[in-house]
């Protein structure tokens, strides 16, 4: 078994609801007719299917091989945002947040001398 480390940006799933609503945030931030070019579909189709269905309310969803072929354009943030729907437990946030408020107290002091706040 292989054990890696990965960093991403925390808080995706915060402001997305779904892996959908996440790609389509990602697609229009790139530019739509950008990324439809890099994933050889056309604007409206890449549009239909980040929807989920065609105007007449046809189904058409994002296939698994037009999501790979999304990440290996560059854009790797759908996989950072099952990461942290599915593989993270809420005890190691805690604890992650907790380190990260022992580090805070530790340079605390020193920065409050720095702005010249008096602390007992």
């Amino acid at each position: 078994m292989r054990h890696l480390s990965i960093t991403y940006q925390d808080g995706l799933t915060q402001r997305a609801r779904s892996l959908r609503e996440h790609m389509v945030g990602q697609v229009y931030q790139q530019g739509l007719v950008e990324v439809a070019g890099k994933m050889d579909l056309s604007p409206s189709k890449l549009t239909e299917k980040l929807a989920g269905s065609d105007s007449g309310g046809k189904p058409r969803a994002l296939t698994i091989d037009e999501l790979e072929r999304y990440i290996e354009n560059g854009d790797v943030s759908p996989i950072h945002y099952l990461i942290e729907k599915y593989l993270t437990c809420p005890q190691a946030a805690h604890s992650e947040a907790i380190a990260q408020l022992a580090e805070l107290a530790k340079a605390l002091p020193a920065l409050l001398e720095r702005a010249g706040v008096k602390w007992p």
